[in-house]
């Protein structure tokens, strides 16, 4: 009897101090600074011109921002109520702190293709764009100016196998780079993400054929999911979606879920971040802190809520 209650100590203690352990990992899974934003009193900073005589009368989904030394650009999808069923363009916008924008001309830089849910990265000194095309169809665009973009037609994803991705959308790209390789997040009717790799930008094949990210069981994400961004933070890589509780996509909200391997991926337990029809948002990095930016229906920023404004 004694040997059996020593036993029986010895499994809860061990369980105990592992529970423990589990508890004090979690929180520093999600730092505040990632998570946790409060408005700009100035918002919104950015939106569709509202003159029906203008290219970008409407701005829509997603809008990227990269900081370069001290200027910030802002790509973004402008259109017409009239023509936004035919066509959506690609226009900048410039800024020197984030807050105050300024178009780039009044013509788009990019009015060929249909341009929307823009991703933009810098590798060595070329920046490339991937983006939503017609038919939910991710493209890739080049770029040495940021103003000038070549389109080098939709990108060839496969599954995992080698064979051709199966017929239908996959949209709203999200890319990473790291040694050498790409890594492209992708949606398929917004039910789910998936990922695939690529070293030559050429042929994209899916790590699994099975999704990395699923809607629900939270009700929050119940009815669609999709990438926005991911960054590395303290070793760990952060995924920033935007979800919709609701079966006709009525609102949208953002979300934060972290991985050790890009593959595997653990939501944030007080999903979303961020409410009230303000998605497509990405992380920017002003020198001191993040920023967090959302892109839809129009541009508003929220800072860390230890130095909000």
């Amino acid at each position: 009897m004694i040997r059996h209650s020593c036993l029986l100590w010895i499994v809860c203690t061990l369980l105990i101090a592992c529970d423990r352990k589990q508890t004090d990992e979690q929180p520093g899974e999600f730092p505040e600074e990632l998570v946790s934003f409060e408005a700009h009193s100035g918002n919104p900073l950015f939106e569709g011109t509202g003159d029906s005589t203008t290219w970008d009368e409407k701005i829509r989904e997603r809008g990227y921002i990269l900081k370069e030394d001290s200027t910030y650009y802002l790509w973004y999808t402008g259109y017409t109520k009239a023509t936004g069923d035919s066509i959506k363009y690609l226009g900048l916008a410039t800024s020197n702190d984030g807050i105050t924008w300024k178009r780039s001309g009044q013509k788009p830089i990019h009015s060929s293709l249909w341009i929307e849910d823009i991703c933009v990265l810098k590798s060595d000194s070329t920046y490339y764009m991937f983006a939503e095309s017609r038919g939910d169809t991710a493209h890739l665009l080049t770029s040495s100016d940021k103003i000038i973009w070549k389109d080098n037609g939709a990108l060839d994803v496969r599954l995992k196998n080698g064979e051709p991705l199966g017929k239908g959308p996959y949209g709203t790209p999200a890319v990473w780079k790291e040694n050498g390789t790409w890594y492209l997040f992708y949606e398929r009717n917004d039910a789910a993400v998936w990922l695939a790799t690529s070293t030559d930008l050429k042929i994209w094949t899916n790590v699994q054929d099975e999704p990395v990210l699923k809607t629900g069981p939270e009700k929050y994400d119940q009815f669609a999911v999709a990438f926005n961004q991911i960054i590395k933070y303290n070793g760990l890589y952060y995924a920033y979606y935007h979800a919709s509780a609701f079966k006709d996509w009525r609102e949208w909200t953002m979300n934060v879920a972290v991985s050790k391997d890009l593959v595997h991926w653990k939501k944030y337990a007080k999903n979303p971040i961020m409410g009230s029809d303000k998605s497509s948002g990405i992380l920017v990095n002003d020198g001191s802190k993040f920023r967090l930016y959302t892109m839809h229906p129009e541009v508003n920023v929220y800072f860390p809520k230890q130095s909000a404004k």
